[in-house]
């Protein structure tokens, strides 16, 4: 199985222990059968001591992993690890969900040099989509910057080279600096994702609001022009004031968006259902907006309603991504 997932940031956990003089692994999955807890290309950063962050499965193989590497650090080789169904045990080393995994190992330093870690996270830190490549045999390890912004992490040449993608984050562009978006930008970081808060009104757009997030204070047609919107991009309105949602909702019905969601009741949604036809956008392409936002849990504060968007789009990134 093959996955478009984005490796947290592992790989500037693992610099920075490197940079101290630590010894570390990265530990990749780099393959899955059947209810496996983490998708193809997730990183866990172990050190010395069982130091580690990330995860490659849900808690079943962890401390497993975390002895192999010590083993990687010692041989300062890489290598490949297998686990399947848990027995009888409960407590044996094993995926008690009934899958198989399979994690790659390697020794910073060595297989993967230090500068080419520099490289990869100077890439992911200017949201250049970039490629890890490496041969699992030989254990050389390259990065590779095009022909991979639409590529998935996984095998190729016949199983012999592991590529592990990272895309720039996905961007979630809030249109509206409401209180729901104040909990919605927390929750998007949680997620590893990337949220920019669109809104003209200095009151609400605030970094007294928003701490040190990115605010753009200034009207949403003007901000989302000047904002790169790609396949990687959710758009949310939140003010439901068609004078600052309408606009917004143009841009984003004319591009690539995976997700366009707008906040109000079935009432107004309808309305701004009418307007946009009425700007000559067909049936198929209003049926983008998601209206009532959010997924039907209930929400009934603003917290629980940011919970309600963010399962949204994660269930919209998924199920087109699979």
């Amino acid at each position: 199985m093959k996955s478009n997932y984005s490796a947290d940031n592992i790989p500037e956990v693992a610099l920075s222990w490197a940079s101290e003089g630590q010894p570390v692994v990265l530990a990749t999955v780099i393959e899955t059968w059947g209810s496996a807890p983490r998708r193809v290309g997730a990183q866990m950063a172990i050190g010395l001591n069982g130091k580690m962050q990330g995860s490659v499965s849900g808690g079943c193989i962890e401390s497993a992993v975390v002895s192999e590497a010590q083993e990687a650090i010692e041989t300062k080789s890489i290598r490949l690890l297998e686990y399947g169904v848990s027995n009888k045990d409960a407590f044996s080393v094993g995926l008690a969900c009934g899958g198989k995994i399979r994690v790659m190992l390697e020794p910073v330093g060595h297989t993967i040099s230090l500068e080419t870690l520099q490289k990869l996270v100077d890439f992911r830190k200017n949201k250049i989509p970039v490629a890890c490549v490496v041969n699992i045999i030989t254990g050389e390890t390259i990065l590779q910057t095009d022909g991979y912004s639409e590529r998935v992490s996984g095998f190729e040449e016949e199983n012999k080279i592991f590529v592990t993608v990272h895309n720039s984050p996905i961007r979630v562009v809030i249109v509206g600096a409401v209180h729901i978006a104040q909990n919605l930008v927390k929750l998007s970081k949680i997620a590893n994702f990337d949220p920019l808060v669109v809104d003209p009104r200095s009151g609400f757009a605030s970094s007294e609001r928003f701490k040190s997030e990115t605010i753009i204070e200034e009207w949403p047609d003007t901000a989302l022009s000047k904002i790169s919107i790609d396949r990687n991009t959710a758009i949310v309105l939140l003010t439901h004031d068609p004078k600052l949602d309408d606009p917004a909702l143009e841009i984003a019905l004319n591009s690539d968006a995976f997700y366009i969601g707008a906040l109000g009741s079935k009432k107004t949604h309808a309305a701004r259902i009418d307007r946009m036809k009425g700007l000559g956008f067909a049936v198929d392409c209003t049926n983008r907006i998601s209206g009532p936002i959010g997924l039907n849990i209930g929400a009934s504060n603003p917290a629980e309603i940011a919970i309600s968007i963010l399962a949204e789009i994660i269930s919209k990134l998924r199920q087109d991504r699979q």
